[in-house]
C-alpha cells in the first residue's frame, strides 16, 4: 500500500539528520534492506519482532517485511501559503502525504544556529501551523462560496456543507488546526473530500540532546502542553545519538550502545512504528517454507480486502480464510501443531482481520 509520511520542520532542527538515520538500515534492523526511490523519498522497513520469531519457527527461504514511505519535505519559509520561497512546492508535497512527522528542536546548543535566534519549539510549531492553516482557510473559503450559492438555490445537502465549512473557517481563523475538530459521522465524507493539510494525522518528534533522551526536558513539556487538544502523539528522539547508532557496524554493538543510554530500542525504530500506527495500518502475516511475509492493511479490513493486498484475484475469488492467531502459532510452534490443537479458525467474507493474524486464503477465479 503506497502510503507515506512527510517529515517537516524548520532549518537546523535535525530533520535531515533524522531522515538520514531512517535511510540507514542498520539503525532500524539487523536483517532488512533500505532502498531509495528518489533523493528525498525512502521506503523504510517496519521493525516487527513477530516477523523474526515466525521466521525462526518456519525457517523460510526468505523474509519480507512490510514497509512505509518517508518523504523529506523541505523549503518552508514564512509566507509559504502565499507561494513565498518554495512555498507552493512545500505545500504540494505535504498534500501528497497521508500523515505528517513534524520535527521540533528541543535542545540548546550555541554551535547550532537557530533561524530565529533562540530555541522555542512551540513558536517553531506555530510558524508551520500558521502557513498550513492559512492555506486550509483559503480552501475552505472557496468551497464555502460555492456551497452558499447552491444552498440559496434550494440544495438541502449544500446547507449542511455550509454549516461545516463555517465551523471549520472559524476554527482555522482562531489559530487551530482542522484535526482538532471533532466531526460528526455525517461530516466525515466532506472532511475527507476537502483534503485539508491540517486535518492530516500528525506526530511531533522532539529532537533532544543526549542528557534528555530518556526523560525529555522543559522544551518537550512545553510541546506536550501546546498540542494537548490535537490528539497527536509526541515522541522524544536524539537525532545526533541516532546518527552515532547508525555508524556502528553490528547489531550487537548497537544494542550495547542503547543499553548504555538506558534505552530499549533505537529512536528511529520507535519513530517508524509510530508512523505506521499514525497511518492507521495493521500487519498480517503469511508463513510458508518459501517465504514468511508481513502484509500491510488498513484498520478495519475484511478478509477479502486483506487477500486483495496480495493479488486482486484473491479478493475477487475469495472463498474463505484460514486464520491462526500469532500467539497460538508462537506457543504451539508450527501450523501443523496449531491444526492438531484445533486452534485454526475458518473465516468468511465478513471477518475483520486483526493485527498479527497469520493467514492462508482459499480462492477460485
Amino acid at each position: 500500500m503506497a502510503l507515506k509520511c512527510g517529515i517537516v520542520g524548520l532549518p537546523n532542527v535535525g530533520k535531515s539528520t533524522l531522515f538520514n538515520c531512517l535511510s540507514n538500515a542498520k539503525a532500524q534492523s539487523a536483517n532488512f534492506p533500505f532502498c531509495t526511490i528518489e533523493p528525498n523519498v525512502g521506503t523504510i522497513t517496519v521493525p516487527d519482532e513477530r516477523l523474526n520469531k515466525l521466521a525462526e519457527l518456519v525457517n523460510p527461504e526468505r523474509i519480507v517485511p512490510t514497509t512505509i514511505e518517508i518523504v523529506d519535505i523541505a523549503g518552508l519559509v514564512k509566507g509559504a501559503s502565499k507561494g513565498e520561497g518554495l512555498g507552493n512546492k512545500f505545500l504540494g508535497n505535504i498534500r501528497e502525504t497521508d500523515a505528517i512527522i513534524h520535527v521540533l528542536r528541543c535542545f540548546d546548543d550555541d554551535n547550532v544556529v537557530h533561524v530565529d535566534g533562540s530555541v522555542d519549539p512551540v513558536r517553531d510549531k506555530e510558524i508551520i501551523d500558521i502557513e498550513l492553516q492559512l492555506k486550509d482557510l483559503e480552501t475552505v473559503e472557496k468551497r464555502l462560496q460555492a456551497a452558499a450559492k447552491s444552498a440559496k438555490s434550494g440544495d438541502k445537502d449544500a446547507k449542511g456543507k455550509v454549516e461545516l465549512l463555517e465551523k471549520l473557517g472559524k476554527l482555522l481563523q482562531s489559530g487551530k488546526s482542522a484535526r482538532s475538530y471533532v466531526a460528526e459521522d455525517s461530516e466525515l465524507a466532506l472532511l475527507r473530500e476537502l483534503q485539508l493539510l491540517t486535518a492530516k494525522p500528525i506526530l511531533y518528534v522532539c529532537n533532544v540532546d543526549e542528557a534528555s533522551v530518556a526523560d525529555g526536558n522543559a522544551h518537550v513539556e512545553a510541546v506536550r502542553q501546546a498540542v494537548a487538544d490535537e490528539r497527536a502523539e509526541v515522541l522524544v528522539i536524539g537525532a545526533a545519538i541516532e546518527a552515532d547508532i547508525a555508524e556502528l557496524e553490528t547489531y550487537e554493538e548497537r544494542q550495547e550502545f542503547l543499553q548504555d543510554l538506558g534505552l530499549e530500542e533505537a529512536g528511529v525504530s520507535k519513530l517508524i512504528k509510530a508512523a505506521y500506527k499514525l497511518l492507521r495500518l495493521q500487519t498480517y502475516f503469511t508463513a510458508g517454507e518459501k517465504e514468511v511475509r508481513a502484509w500491510t492493511i488498513r484498520e478495519g479490513f475484511t478478509a477479502p480486502q486483506a487477500a486483495g493486498v496480495i493479488h486482486s484475484d484473491f479478493e475477487k475469488g475469495f472463498i474463505r480464510a484460514e486464520v491462526i492467531k500469532y500467539a497460538d502459532f508462537l506457543h504451539l510452534g508450527s501450523e501443523a501443531a496449531v491444526k492438531e490443537a484445533g486452534k485454526m479458525g475458518v473465516e468468511g467474507k465478513e471477518y475483520l482481520v486483526e493485527d498479527g493474524d497469520v493467514m492462508h486464503f482459499r480462492f477460485n477465479v
